[in-house]
Parts: C-alpha cells; sequence; structure tokens
C-alpha cells in the first residue's frame, strides 16, 4: 500500500504551485510535510485525494490511481475547518460515517467510543458551534478517522490546540499508526514531525529541497549543535575556527560547529577559565537544516 508521487507538477494557469514533485510514502509509516505557508502541501494532499488533478505526473496508491473507489480507505482533516455549525455532533459524524460506507449504529458506537478517548463525552447531542475551537476539532478528527482508514492525511492537525490536547490528539495519531494506517500530515510545529516521523520532506516554493529519512537527513547535514553553559566569557567562540553560527545566551552560548572533533578542542581550550556547568553536544534541529535549506526562520 505504498503511496507514490512522480514527477508531479501542478500549475493554475501561470503559477507553479507544485514542481516535479516525486516522494514515496511506505505503508504503515507516518510521514511529514514542512514548508512555509505557499510551499506547495495543501495543493499536494489535495492532488492526493483526488479533489485536484496534477497537470502532469502521476499519483498512485498500492500501484493504483486513486479515484472515488479509494475514498473509503482513505480519511483527511483538512487546514481549514469544514464542519457545520448548526448540526448536532452525532447528526453530522454519522452522516460523514455513512458517506464512507459505514453501517450507523457501527459509526454511533466508534463516535461515542471517541468522544470518551477525548474526554468530551457529553457532546453528542451539543450543535458544533457551541464547542470551543479546540474541541472542534477534536470532532474534525473523529470525522477523518472513524472509518479507520488505512491512508489519514492530516493538514496542521494541531494548529490552534492548548498543549493538554495537542498531546491527546498526537496519543490518538500515534496509536493509528501503530495499527497500521499510513499517515501523511504536515505541521508548522518542527517538532511535532521531529518526534513522530521517520520519513519527511521539506518543501520550498513547491519544490522539494530536502527529503528522506529523518535520521539519514541529520545525518547527512553535517553539522553539530554545541550548548556549553557557565560563568566566564565565551563571546571569543564566536569567532573559532570550525564555528558556523553562534548565540550568547543568559546561560553561556550556542554554537553550530562542523564536526566533533571541534567540540573537544573548544572543551580543551576553555577547562580552567571557570567552571562549566553544562557542555552538550546535539545532533542539528529540524529547524536549522529548515533554515539552512529554506534561508529563513520559522515557527
Amino acid at each position: 500500500m505504498t503511496l507514490k508521487l512522480e514527477q508531479v507538477t501542478k500549475k493554475f494557469k501561470d503559477f507553479t504551485a507544485v514542481d516535479q514533485l516525486s516522494i514515496s510514502i511506505p505503508e504503515k509509516e507516518m510521514f511529514g510535510f514542512l514548508g512555509a505557508n505557499g510551499a506547495g502541501k495543501t495543493t499536494t494532499f489535495r492532488m492526493i485525494l483526488g479533489l485536484l488533478y496534477p497537470t502532469s505526473g502521476t499519483i498512485s496508491w498500492n500501484d493504483q490511481p486513486i479515484n472515488y473507489s479509494t475514498s473509503p480507505y482513505i480519511g483527511y482533516l483538512p487546514e481549514e475547518r469544514g464542519l457545520y455549525p448548526k448540526l448536532k455532533v452525532k447528526e453530522q459524524v454519522i452522516y460523514l460515517a455513512r458517506l464512507r460506507g459505514m453501517q450507523k449504529q457501527d459509526a454511533l458506537k466508534e463516535l461515542v467510543y471517541w468522544l470518551e478517548r477525548f474526554k468530551v463525552p457529553d457532546y453528542l447531542e451539543k450543535k458544533v458551534e457551541e464547542l470551543s475551537k479546540g474541541n472542534q476539532q477534536k470532532i474534525q478528527l473523529v470525522t477523518a478517522i472513524i472509518h479507520k482508514p488505512k491512508l489519514l492525511i492530516l493538514d496542521e492537525p494541531f494548529s490552534g490546540l492548548d498543549p493538554v490536547n495537542v498531546e491527546m490528539l498526537k496519543e490518538a495519531v500515534l496509536d493509528l499508526k501503530a495499527k497500521g494506517t499510513t499517515i501523511v500530515f504536515s505541521s508548522h510545529q518542527m517538532y511535532h514531525v521531529e518526534e513522530m516521523c521517520e520519513h519527511l520532506c521539506i518543501m520550498h516554493q513547491g519544490r522539494p529541497v530536502v527529503q528522506g529519512a529523518l535520521k539519514d537527513i541529520k545525518r547527512s547535514f553535517g553539522k553539530k549543535n554545541l550548548i556549553i553553559h557557565g560563568d566566564f566569557p565565551m563571546e571569543f567562540l564566536k569567532g573559532y575556527s570550525g564555528v558556523t553560527n553562534a548565540r550568547v545566551t543568559a546561560e553561556g552560548i550556542e554554537l553550530q560547529i562542523i564536526s566533533e572533533h571541534i567540540a573537544e578542542k573548544i572543551l580543551q581550550d576553555i577547562v580552567g577559565k571557570g567552571f562549566i556547568r553544562k557542555f552538550v553536544l546535539e545532533e542539528p534541529s529540524l529547524n536549522d537544516i529548515f533554515i539552512e535549506k529554506v534561508g529563513n526562520s520559522f515557527e
């Protein structure tokens, strides 16, 4: 059940929203899409869903084209919310579940399960407009997953949620993955992708600028982060050979360095200058990689 995009391009008149995108998303994996607004993420999702047709290139799932026959196996949480405010939660979710081929009783049973899990069991008979934005988001997610899709597409699923609800929804998504759902999601929060995805694609102006396994991307980036906390001046490290970036903090300094060897040399040079509270070498963050590849700060 691999999802494949081969040389996919989407143009709107003279504007190219997605440009020659080729990716393969393995079955039962969580795949992250990153990119600033306008990078082409949502357009890509709409093509995967068959809501838009590529100008050129092909999209296949399990070597078959995606069309109406595959829709019962796909779940979608759009970035812009689409629930009917005047309808009750029960009416709405069951209606959408039946469109996906579910029986009414099965849909109701699943809905009750998810409302209890999301700690909102009393929302069954409430109108959507009576719910807070965070709780509307929970209901929207339920509509995307109630039919137990094999492929789930989440466009900014955690935007606008408080940390408690983010954790609740994240846990639900990870459970679905553990049960075999292939999940593709975009997020503005780098750490969500870093924490949850094995593979990812960073898009910029419709093109993939970085893609592959997260651990390989970090390894090939080459640079590492060195965090030093101490009670002595460290500004001199800004001009140190092998340091590509430096930021003085209240506790000390954070450096981007080209290799572990540089960290050893720095340690030798600061021993004896004062008390060192912290000396930690870390892998580069996705944020570091994004800023270098796309060229502007993000968040």
